[in-house]
């Protein structure tokens, strides 16, 4: 592992152009001809679509055309699938059925797709929406998980028995069981871990093209992964063979798992544009955002910790059921069941563990993977049980934690459910974490605040986060004559700074100037196959797959050096950007083996010994990051406000490639659960299904007068499991910030005899709970 990487990163390469505004994204792209989409949503979120009538819109001027659910059929164009399964309790597998491109006999969520109008401006095409006649027969919908489940609900698919979606457990009952049973202390809880709407700057939008002479499509999307939707849209929907799908992704303004995804809208821009021999572009507006894309989260989590009597984890038995919306997504039963509870037990040593996970069907938006992608949901739920527990068993907060950690001497360590942790310190991020927070002072500090009538808390959450792993990447190093290099690899950065890191990576294994590697991502036609980014993947597999192809390019030139300096292969070693015979001090440097590669008379006719390279990555194993985040919070006695004073974050990524873009990832992550934690809530309707949260009016975002400077720390346990030594950094914020902020709201209302408060925490609810028990003469 070269030390190069972590002592000398490089400043971000991607900022000049953004925050100049040259950057070039799909709403940027204009095409000779190009007209505009505009989706047709149902109003209702469960109803049966009684007569559709397009014949009066398309009389409209400027109108291309409009296409129904009857046109796709024609078409022989199918529902969206969900490729995952999952098996259930009983052994049968998850109940998955596709969801249709455009809604035929019946919509199941308010925003579900009717119809695509095409016209030759946008104007045009809203129009020609609005004149379209519906009639529909509305249906009783419902979108409370737990009403969902009863027997007496309407059923969203026919297929689907009281709409349970899966039904999965894991662990040993039975031993489980077995601890409660001989448990000094119980402490339970019921905690939903609410709706969010991930809201990237850039709103989803896309750009059809079809090539009748070559019959050739081309999507130009903003996406996390070119090649997943190619293969959903080429071998499900268009019925194509892959080569005769183009799928373009240019710079992207956020993603946070929304833009994983196969959507609706991909597939009728692409037909659209063959039938209509038409670019087609549709862009969605921010209201869209909310009603269509993806949500994350939503989890009702029944929890129970068991303890013996000096506060030792002994058991958990969870109980959760998810919302996975109206259809299932690509990854929609995965998150919630094997993919988000791999480590429920966190970075603690508990025995035993069971789970239940119910995925239940209901007349809301989808919900897939967010910044986090399932693990956030437990480890609040964990991080709130053992805070309980600290309180009823009264053992002071930081001690309870101190006394469960796994001990470094036990590491590599597995958990109950098979997971090992390869390498990591958690005591040490804890006792970091408690000194950089001076958690000794924190009394004076609470005492200080009541005399301004502020209530002080403070809060600690600690985790392992399991990222990466089971998945493939491919990279591929072209060389020129000029010494300047092509990357190209089958991730995408949607903003993280792929091009700064693997630019950086580059640079120092070759020691080239940066300014002559360019790094291509997002295009089916370029590279030929990739698994995109998400999970927190993009270093620990993309960057090593770059790495593992520099080494294969710099073995090739042992040979191109070996001819050189008149050596034999076996005698030449690379040292820092050069060749050296050993024993000697004759060397060459990298560049200059490089330019002689393309020169026929330095080397032997017949011979390829072309520098470029290209690897084909597969790395199963995960990444193990961990940490201790610890926040303060003060709270406003007569408004209920609620201000966040100090946050202190330790993490542990195993080797910092760059630390500028990995304290990025933790601001942001971060945020986004502070977002959760005190404001941010995609609410629905009981009644009516309606999404009541449909814009930037009813959904609040985190602004930075929400924020603090964060204390950021960092301790380096290489991971064991790849090269760079890097685990992943890109969603543990997410994952630790929302129990650490409601610890500390629960800590500052203990003295009214707040046992919890349900997220979002805002102003009204905290109010509402100092109010009920009325102030203390002693605030």
């Amino acid at each position: 592992m070269s030390k190069s990487l972590t002592l000398e990163p490089i400043t971000r390469l991607e900022d000049n152009r953004l925050l100049q505004g040259l950057g070039k994204f799909v709403d940027d792209i204009t095409l000779e001809r190009q007209s505009f989409g505009v989706v047709l949503r149902s109003p209702h979120a469960h109803a049966k679509i009684v007569d559709l009538d397009t014949a009066e819109a398309s009389r409209l001027p400027g109108i291309i055309g409009i296409l129904t659910a009857i046109d796709l059929i024609d078409e022989n164009i199918g529902g969206i699938p969900s490729p995952v399964k999952i098996e259930n309790r009983d052994g049968s597998v998850c109940r998955t059925p596709k969801r249709p491109v455009l809604a035929n006999k019946l919509v199941r969520f308010a925003g579900d797709p009717v119809a695509f109008v095409v016209a030759e401006t946008l104007n045009a095409a809203l129009d020609g929406a609005e004149a379209i006649k519906i009639i529909y027969d509305e249906l009783t919908p419902v979108t409370d998980i737990m009403t969902a489940l009863e027997t007496s609900s309407p059923r969203l698919h026919e297929e689907v028995p009281q709409n349970i979606c899966i039904d999965w457990e894991n662990g040993d009952i039975d031993k489980v069981q077995t601890h409660f049973a001989n448990a000094s202390k119980v402490v339970s809880l019921e905690t939903t871990n609410n709706r969010v709407a991930p809201s990237p700057i850039e709103p989803r939008n896309c750009l059809g093209e079809y090539d009748p002479g070559l019959k050739q499509y081309t999507l130009h999307t903003p996406s996390q992964g070119v090649h997943r939707i190619r293969s959903l849209l080429a071998t499900n929907l268009l019925n194509v063979p892959q080569n005769k799908l183009r799928v373009v992704t240019p710079d992207v303004g956020g993603g946070f798992g929304v833009k994983l995804w196969l959507y609706p809208e991909h597939v009728l821009v692409l037909l659209a544009a063959r039938m209509y021999k038409r670019p087609v572009k549709w862009c969605a507006t921010r209201g869209e955002s909310f009603l269509s894309d993806h949500h994350g989260r939503d989890v009702l989590t029944r929890g129970e910790m068991a303890l013996d009597r000096d506060g030792n984890i002994l058991a958990l038995r969870i109980d959760n059921v998810a919302n996975i919306g109206a259809y299932p997504s690509y990854f929609g039963p995965f998150i919630p069941t094997a993919g988000g509870t791999r480590v429920v037990t966190g970075p603690y040593d508990i025995q035993d563990v069971h789970m239940r996970v119910r995925g239940v069907f209901t007349n809301s938006a989808p919900v897939d993977a967010y910044r986090g992608a399932g693990r956030p949901e437990n480890a609040f739920l964990v991080q709130r049980l053992l805070d309980m527990a600290g309180r009823e068993l009264g053992i002071e907060k930081s001690e309870i934690h101190r006394r469960n950690l796994v001990r470094s001497d036990d590491i590599p360590y597995t958990n109950a459910l098979g997971q090992t942790y390869d390498t990591g310190d958690f005591g040490n991020n804890l006792e970091i974490a408690l000194d950089a927070a001076n958690w000794d002072n924190f009394e004076t500090r609470k005492k200080n605040a009541r005399a301004e009538g502020l209530l002080r808390g403070i809060g600690i959450s600690c985790y392992v986060d399991p990222c990466g792993g089971n998945r493939d990447q491919y990279t591929q190093i072209q060389f020129a004559p000029d010494c300047t290099v092509q990357v190209s690899t089958g991730t995408q950065s949607t903003g993280q700074g792929h091009e700064t890191v693997y630019t950086q990576i580059t640079s120092q294994q070759f020691q080239l100037d940066a300014s002559k590697i360019k790094i291509i991502q997002g295009d089916t036609n370029v590279i030929p196959t990739g698994q995109g980014s998400s999970g927190s993947r993009s270093m620990s597999i993309g960057g090593n797959a770059l790495k593992l192809a520099a080494e294969q390019s710099i073995k090739k030139g042992k040979f191109v050096a070996g001819i050189l300096l008149e050596a034999d292969v076996k005698d030449i070693k690379y040292i820092d950007g050069a060749y050296e015979v050993k024993g000697t001090d004759h060397k060459l440097l990298f560049k200059d083996v490089l330019k002689a590669s393309f020169q026929p008379d330095s080397v032997p006719i017949g011979h390829d010994l072309g520098l470029d390279s290209k690897v084909h990555y597969m790395y199963r194993d995960l990444t193990f990051p961990n940490g201790c985040h610890i926040c303060e919070v003060e709270i406003d006695v007569e408004t209920g406000r609620l201000f966040i004073v100090n946050y202190c974050a330790v993490d542990d990524f195993g080797v910092v490639v760059n630390p500028v873009i990995v304290d990025g990832q933790v601001h942001g992550a971060v945020t986004q659960g502070i977002g959760q934690a005190l404001m941010e809530h995609s609410i629905f309707d009981q009644n009516t299904g309606q999404l009541l949260t449909g814009s930037f009016m009813d959904y609040a975002l985190p602004r930075a007068d929400d924020l603090v400077c964060f204390n950021l720390q960092k301790t380096e346990t290489p991971c064991t499991t790849n090269q760079l030594g890097v685990k992943g950094c890109g969603e543990s914020g997410c994952s630790v910030a929302p129990a650490a902020i409601v610890n500390a709201a629960v800590d500052a209302l203990n003295e009214f005899g707040v046992q919890h408060i349900e997220m979002p925490v805002t102003s009204e609810k905290i109010w509402r709970l100092i109010s009920r028990r009325g102030h203390k003469n002693s605030v």
